[in-house]
């Protein structure tokens, strides 16, 4: 009989299940919002029980609508939000708290604190990771010192911490298994990416006693089977990997120098650098992509803050578009930039600058700049930032990118993945499948159970719905980016 994988694709804003067939293709979706928490500014949190709920109601949602009997389903994969922090009690398997989002800014105090004590070299040399509140071990620590009792309770081996996945799993196996995999574990900055381990010197700096932690795992193998009664029967868990490693999985980024994008309110970019480990001077990410039958491949990772964000901005902000659909055709308006460029570091800038003072600007406006040339700009300065990034990763590494991977929903603007494809110099491929994120855990799974053969088979799978090939003169490209980077400079804090 023919069966299915299902893909739990647990986000920031939505609990998604998505069932794939044999051919990678999508069979049936099912989603559902969860609530966003803001208690104080700069804090964002999720209620865990609410992620739990709308995660196990979309997967039988999935299931119902299609009439697929549990035994219909070879495997799980699960892809989940990254960093967020999420502590229980292993006896009530109750929260103690709500889960810390990765968004949540509350712990910036004492991640200032490590760097002025002088950590910043050993995190980054260990972790792979700058020292920032994005990362989960601060929210552990954060959790531990401000819930009562939760540090003694936590040492006595009574509480478990857990990133989204490790959750998930929990609950689906009622208890059974404390896991992550080593892609959600290299993005705490309590795991050593070299050995592979938590490590003991940067849980000492944190104060986190180790009886918290989960077993971490490969990111595709068989951890265990759901608990009796929760489907019907007993499905295989066989999948894991965080969002964005899961996505570079998901568009078959599988050999060294390949990389993609997802182009969402930010945009995340992955560039796969295999067996070998590169520390960034450019202050990018140092990850693990995954790991596979023992194998283990490598990431370097940089992070743009606003990227879709410039065009919700030129809707609601500006008012010059009604639906963030138009700006392709405002912008596709004029054949140019006319000399405007425009810097949206509404919220400071990411890698490779890591400027938190910086703001927006837009530069070179004269009395012939219309409302198209600041909307071909703002475009514009998607591409631009994402070059920026690959710069850094180029020189990084050392590897030469021959293409990159798109996903996410700004990638359906042909304007911009043109332009991206000419200020990088390298063909952009959209592919016919944008639900990476979900079919990279759908991969990982399947590949775990003999869903599929090889990775070899997945590859074959992978289709591209358009290129887009670099159309101006490596001159012309580089003139482009010396205005970009006056912009840059112009907006830099001083």
């Amino acid at each position: 009989m023919t069966k299915y994988i299902l893909a739990f694709d647990q986000g920031t804003t939505s609990s998604r299940s998505i069932i794939f067939d044999r051919n990678g293709n999508i069979v049936t979706v099912a989603q559902k919002e969860i609530t966003q928490i803001f208690p104080q500014p700069g804090w964002v949190e999720h209620d865990a029980d609410e992620i739990w709920s709308s995660q196990i109601g979309v997967a039988n949602e999935a299931l119902a609508r299609i009439s697929l009997k549990t035994s219909d389903i070879a495997a799980i994969g699960i892809s989940n939000q990254r960093e967020t922090t999420i502590i229980w009690d292993r006896k009530t398997g109750k929260p103690l708290y709500n889960a810390i989002v990765w968004q949540d800014r509350r712990t910036a105090a004492d991640c200032d604190e490590l760097k002025a004590s002088g950590y910043e070299t050993i995190f980054q040399h260990k972790a792979g990771l700058v020292i920032d509140a994005y990362f989960s071990g601060t929210k552990l620590k954060w959790l531990l010192d401000h819930i009562p009792n939760a540090r003694s309770q936590a040492e006595r081996g009574e509480l478990a911490f857990g990133t989204v996945d490790s959750w998930l799993i929990w609950k689906l196996t009622q208890g059974e298994l404390h896991i992550t995999d080593v892609t959600n574990a290299s993005r705490t900055l309590l795991f050593n990416i070299h050995t592979q381990q938590w490590d003991d010197e940067l849980l000492s700096i944190l104060d986190i006693p180790r009886y918290l932690l989960p077993q971490v795992q490969s990111s595709s193998q068989v951890y265990g089977y759901t608990s009796e009664g929760l489907f019907g029967s007993r499905i295989p868990i066989a999948g894991i990997a965080g969002d964005q490693q899961a996505a570079t999985f998901g568009q078959v980024s599988l050999q060294s120098g390949m990389a993609k994008n997802t182009y969402g309110t930010g945009c995340f970019i992955v560039l796969n650098t295999g067996n070998k480990l590169t520390l960034s001077n450019h202050k990018l990410l140092t990850t693990i992509a995954w790991r596979i039958n023992g194998r283990t491949d490598y990431a370097l990772e940089g992070s743009i803050f606003i990227a879709g964000a410039v065009v919700q901005w030129l809707r609601d902000g500006l008012g010059i578009i009604k639906h963030s659909a138009e700006v392709e055709s405002l912008a596709g308006s004029v054949p140019n930039n006319g000399g405007v460029y425009f810097v949206p570091a509404f919220v400071g800038l990411g890698a490779p600058y890591w400027d938190s003072y910086a703001r927006g600007t837009i530069m070179g406006l004269s009395r012939g700049s219309t409302s198209g040339h600041i909307a071909r700009a703002a475009l514009e300065s998607i591409a631009y930032q994402t070059a920026d990034v690959i710069d850094a990763m180029r020189q990084d590494s050392q590897l030469d990118l021959f293409e990159l991977r798109v996903d996410g929903g700004a990638s359906g603007n042909d304007l911009l993945m043109q332009f991206q494809a000419d200020i990088l110099g390298v063909p952009i491929v959209r592919p016919k499948i944008t639900e990476t994120t979900a079919l990279g855990a759908a991969y990982l799974a399947g590949l775990a159970v003999g869903y599929w053969e090889s990775e070899a088979e997945i590859t074959s799978q992978w289709q591209a719905e358009k290129w887009f090939e670099p159309t101006i003169s490596h001159d012309h490209r580089l003139t482009l980016l010396d205005s970009w980077h006056q912009a840059i400079a112009q907006t830099r804090h001083r």
